[in-house]
């Protein structure tokens, strides 16, 4: 598992709502208890609301995620081209990256879109014509 899938992970294990040690979290996902409170530190630097408390544990007491977003039929389409290219690059960690962001935005997509209405055709994020 690499760095970023464990703290994916813990992310994951700390939505529960339940308080975590760090002993557990350690045996949980194979490593030291130092390397959970490395990557507590990290996860807390991105923003992501954790609290811990000294001998207690972890928990993540609010949601985390992106805000619901409307995308026009051709931000999706400039969106799809930009992860393809992005899934193309010789950094593995940028390809591994995006083709785990297309899967996600791949899956919360319905299966057939509406066909667009002609009072939709123009329309931006902001509903701006243009």
């Amino acid at each position: 598992m690499t760095r970023d899938e464990r703290l994916q992970q813990i992310i994951a294990i700390l939505r529960d709502g339940k308080m975590h040690r760090a002993s557990d979290l350690a045996e949980r996902l194979g490593v030291s208890v130092r390397t959970i409170w490395r990557d507590m530190a990290e996860i807390s630097a991105y923003g992501v609301p954790v609290e811990g408390e000294r001998g207690v544990g972890y928990i993540l007491r609010r949601a985390v995620g992106l805000p619901p977003l409307v995308l026009t039929r051709e931000e999706l389409a400039a969106l799809d081209h930009l992860l393809d290219l992005a899934e193309a690059m010789e950094d593995p960690r940028l390809a591994g990256g995006a083709a785990s962001l297309a899967a996600k935005i791949r899956a919360a997509l319905p299966s057939a879109p509406p066909e667009p209405s002609a009072e939709d055709a123009g329309e931006g994020l902001a509903g701006d014509r243009g």
